[in-house]
C-alpha cells in the first residue's frame, strides 16, 4: 500500500446504521476532517449521509471494504447478527456502540472473530441531543491492540473516552449509568411537578436548580424539555428505552442486586406507555407525573 493510500485509510472510518446516534457520530467525524463511509437499511439515511458528504455504501460488506474500523450503532441484537454474518476482512476493528445484552454481543464477537474482525464493546453515555453536539462518553472494552487501533477516531465523535479492560465491561458500565439516568430523568419530573404544584414557574425551578447540590445531568439535559412541555423531538423514544430498562433489571437481578429506585421508575415509564407516549422523548415522563399529581399549566 502507498504511503497516501495507508493515510487515506487512516483517516477513514465506517459507520454501519445511520440512526440518530449513527448520524450523528458521523456528522461529527466529517466535521473532524475524517473521510466517513456509512450505510443504513433506511434509504433516506443514505441520502442524508451523501448530503453531510459523506460515502454512503450499497452494504455493510460494502463499507467493510473501504474502512479497516468501523462503528456500528443498531436497533437490535439481530441487527447485530445480521451485520457480523455480513461483514468480511482480516484486520478489521469494529466498535459495537448500541446497548445490548452482553451474550449477544459476545455472540457477534465470535462471529467476527472467526474471519479475523475484532468486536470492541464500546456503548456510548449520552442522549442523541448529546450525540449531536460531541457530549458523548465512550465506555470502550475488548482487545487492547484493536482499541489502539481505534482510539485515534474516538475524539471525532466524543469528548470522553474509557478504556474498561476484558470485553463486555463497557457494557457492565452502561448499564450502571443507564439506571442512573432512569432515575435520574423521573426524579427531575418529580421535582417539577412538585415546585409547579406549588406554584413555582417552570423556567425559575430549571434555572436555580440547575445550579444546586440537586441538579444532575438528567436534569440539565432534560429539564429543557419539561419546561417547554414538549416531547416530540425524541432523543431516545420511551419505547425504545423500554429495551434499555429490560436490559438493566435482567441484568440486576441476575447479579441479585436490589434495585427498588430503578423499580419505582419503571412504573413510570409503563404509564408513560400506556398515556400514548410511546414515541415521545423519555422526558414525557414529566407530563405523567404532572396528571397524576394534578398540575395545570
Amino acid at each position: 500500500m502507498s504511503k497516501a493510500a495507508q493515510a487515506a485509510t487512516q483517516r477513514s472510518i465506517g459507520v454501519i446504521g445511520l440512526g440518530t446516534m449513527g448520524s450523528a457520530m458521523a456528522a461529527n467525524l466529517l466535521k473532524g476532517g475524517f473521510r466517513v463511509h456509512g450505510f443504513d437499511v433506511v434509504a433516506t439515511q443514505r441520502e442524508e449521509l451523501k448530503n453531510a458528504g459523506g460515502l454512503p455504501g450499497t452494504s455493510a460488506a460494502a463499507v467493510a471494504q473501504v474502512a479497516e474500523v468501523m462503528i456500528t450503532s443498531l436497533p437490535s441484537a439481530q441487527a447485530l447478527h445480521d451485520v457480523a454474518d455480513e461483514l468480511t476482512g482480516k484486520g478489521r476493528v469494529v466498535l459495537e456502540t448500541s446497548t445490548l445484552p452482553i451474550e449477544d454481543k459476545e455472540r457477534a464477537r465470535d462471529t467476527l472473530g472467526k474471519k479475523g474482525i475484532v468486536l470492541l464493546d464500546c456503548p456510548l453515555s449520552g442522549t442523541g441531543a448529546q450525540a449531536r453536539v460531541k457530549d458523548l462518553v465512550v465506555f470502550a472494552s475488548g482487545d487492547k491492540a484493536a482499541f489502539g487501533k481505534a482510539e485515534p477516531f474516538l475524539p471525532g465523535f466524543s469528548r470522553a473516552h474509557y478504556y474498561l479492560g476484558e470485553f463486555g465491561n463497557g457494557s457492565r458500565m452502561k448499564f450502571v449509568a443507564n439506571l442512573l439516568v432512569a432515575i435520574h430523568n423521573v426524579s427531575t419530573a418529580e421535582a417539577f411537578a412538585l415546585g409547579m404544584k406549588a406554584g413555582l414557574d417552570p423556567k425559575t425551578i430549571y434555572d436555580v436548580m440547575a445550579n444546586s447540590a440537586g441538579a444532575s445531568r438528567m436534569f440539565q439535559v432534560r429539564g429543557p424539555q419539561m419546561v417547554e412541555s414538549k416531547y416530540d423531538d425524541a432523543t431516545i423514544s420511551v419505547s425504545l428505552f423500554q429495551k434499555d430498562m429490560k436490559i438493566i433489571g435482567e441484568f440486576a437481578a441476575k447479579h441479585g442486586v436490589a434495585t427498588p429506585l430503578f423499580n419505582a421508575s419503571a412504573v413510570i415509564y409503563n404509564a408513560a406507555m400506556a398515556q400514548g407516549f410511546g414515541k415521545a422523548d423519555t422526558a414525557a415522563v414529566c407530563a405523567v407525573l404532572e396528571k397524576l399529581s394534578g398540575v395545570k399549566r
